[in-house]
């Protein structure tokens, strides 16, 4: 029975990959039983594309993925019209911007900042508190004291725009963040480099008008970002709640240890947190995957319409997809 089953689970893969699509579709381009594809770079939303090609700058060169990852968030990051990353994020009820992050490479070594304010670039202070500290995270005030005493540089990270929303939000104080909107507040980027080795990083400026203090998945190992060197890496995106309710990325992983293609692994995940709703409404909840393995494999999963993500290889040009959705 276990032949029979891993051989149907191999067919079903590679009928899977005899199917590719366009903008407007899903995106399955799997190599089961062919030579591995590397280097590859995944990561979430439109603004992926622009970051993608930072990281194949890295990965081009026969660089590390660790260093691919970093360099391609630090792009929306840095973008004061991005409104969910980095500067220019979206502020919280208080009017103050906090931004979260994470990092992981092959080695598992972690790093992760949560509720920074005032720095442009908490994946950077991440890596810092991976490579400089004894711990894998550090928060607020402590993490802005560190980023500091490592020489980055103070910020104001409200933009007038963001802070000309915040001051309507205030009128009414209503807190309904709206899918692929609000909601599309994350990227997650995941890449296999020519070495054959994964990392992953993961930032936000987290859901618009949260409350001060609020944490969402994407500083946490294991729910925003995983990377397991001998399988393979997932990123999340949407509503962290949801997806720490389920350990996400390392929970896709573990599908992917088990024999599940990435797409496959994803869809389990997002199936796992529709049960664990136990039938509640979902209609305004939003949770994304993406994953790949060490054969350079690739694929996305959502729970509603509206994700997609970018995926950059020696046989994609940098093109975006849009995920294939359980509702």
């Amino acid at each position: 029975m276990k032949n029979g089953r891993r051989d149907f689970l191999k067919l079903s893969a590679l009928s899977a990959a005899l199917f590719s699509f366009n903008k407007s579709k899903a995106v399955n381009l799997l190599t089961l039983g062919g030579p591995t594809v590397k280097p590859v770079v995944l990561s979430t939303w439109n603004f992926g594309i622009q970051a993608n090609a930072e990281a194949w700058k890295v990965l081009s060169a026969n660089g590390r993925a660790l260093d691919a990852v970093e360099q391609g968030v630090k792009v929306p990051e840095a973008d004061p019209k991005e409104r969910s990353v980095g500067l220019g994020g979206r502020p919280d009820r208080d009017g103050r911007v906090t931004l979260d992050a994470c990092i992981m490479d092959e080695f598992a070594n972690i790093g992760s900042v949560a509720c920074l304010e005032h720095i442009v670039h908490p994946i950077s202070v991440a890596r810092a508190v991976m490579e400089k500290t004894p711990h894998v995270m550090l928060t607020g005030e402590g993490a802005l004291q560190f980023a500091l005493s490592q020489g980055f540089k103070k910020e104001t990270l409200l933009t007038p725009e963001s802070e000309a929303e915040w001051r309507e939000w205030l009128r009414k104080s209503e807190y309904k963040p709206i899918i692929n909107i609000e909601n599309h507040d994350t990227i997650g980027m995941v890449a296999l480099d020519a070495h054959g080795n994964l990392s992953g990083a993961c930032t936000t400026s987290g859901m618009a008008f949260k409350m001060h203090g609020r944490i969402g998945d994407s500083p946490i190992i294991g729910a925003g970002l995983y990377v397991d060197n001998e399988v393979g890496a997932a990123a999340a995106t949407g509503h962290g709640e949801e997806v720490i309710r389920i350990a996400g990325s390392h929970t896709v992983v573990e599908y992917m240890r088990h024999g599940y293609s990435p797409s496959e692994a994803c869809r389990k995940a997002v199936e796992r947190i529709i049960k664990m709703r136990k039938g509640k409404d979902l209609k305004d909840i939003q949770v994304g995957f993406i994953a790949i393995n060490k054969k350079g494999e690739h694929g996305a999963y959502c729970l509603q319409k509206g994700f997609n993500y970018a995926v950059y290889s020696p046989v994609i040009p940098n093109q975006l997809f849009e995920a294939k959705s359980i509702l």
